[in-house]
């Protein structure tokens, strides 16, 4: 296996990019850690606030669930057919059905929460948001130290970007520049230009003409309430 496939430099032409899929999951340690602190900053009774922390839940669980339904349709089935531990291919299904049990309880809480921004529905909500979180974090690190190297070796180029298209091609077009912000935030300069160079070339205008911008704007909306933490 190339050395580039995990350090985050250049992707090799003959294997699988799997670095990229470690640069994805940034977004969800990130946002899963500040979700929990979003909705115990909401003061009591705002219900504008809860509102807008609630569709941030939402979108955060709606992406996690693009993630994983394409990991569960074309990474685990080939991968579990190639390699010698089949154990390790069940192992991350039972963690991403995991991880959809304890988002159960964000469900029922993020409503209840958001109707009178109660702060005992918000506890309540902030503690099922950190219980996902830790359910979350196991599978990111097993999935990374553990199955993206056999990713890396069982599967073609083709099959692993097929992943990747997957994602975006069922991202809604008005979260796709949020998305891409998300990306980039903690990208290192080699990986933001491998990431900005695969999108279209369309998508890299509205990058720079708007999307900068309109990330940097999504960021100061959100996170203002906890900064001061």
């Amino acid at each position: 296996m190339s050395p580039s496939n995990t350090t985050g430099g250049l992707p090799a032409a003959e294997r699988p990019y799997t670095h990229e899929m470690v640069v994805v999951h940034r977004i969800f340690r990130r946002e899963s850690a500040l979700l929990p602190r979003m909705v115990r900053a909401v003061p009591e009774g705002d219900t504008a606030r809860a509102a807008k922390v609630a569709a941030f839940v939402r979108d955060y669980v709606d992406g996690l669930h693009l993630h994983h339904a394409a990991e569960d349709d074309l990474l685990w089935p080939p991968l579990r057919d190639r390699v010698t531990d089949t154990a390790l291919v069940a192992r991350m299904r039972e963690q991403h059905e995991r991880i959809d049990r304890s988002l159960e309880s964000v469900a029922v809480w993020t409503p209840t929460w958001e109707r009178a921004a109660d702060p005992v529905a918000g506890q309540e909500l902030a503690l099922a948001l950190e219980e996902h979180r830790a359910a979350l974090l196991e599978h990111l690190d097993d999935e990374e130290r553990l199955l993206l190297p056999l990713a890396a070796e069982h599967l073609s180029v083709a099959e692993w970007d097929a992943v990747g298209e997957r994602g975006l091609e069922e991202l809604p077009k008005n979260k796709r520049l949020l998305a891409l912000g998300a990306i980039l935030e903690e990208a290192t300069p080699q990986e933001a230009a491998y990431f900005l160079g695969r999108a279209p070339w369309l998508g890299r205008v509205l990058w720079k003409a708007v999307g900068r911008r309109q990330y940097a704007a999504h960021c100061r909306d959100m996170r203002t309430p906890v900064d001061g933490e």
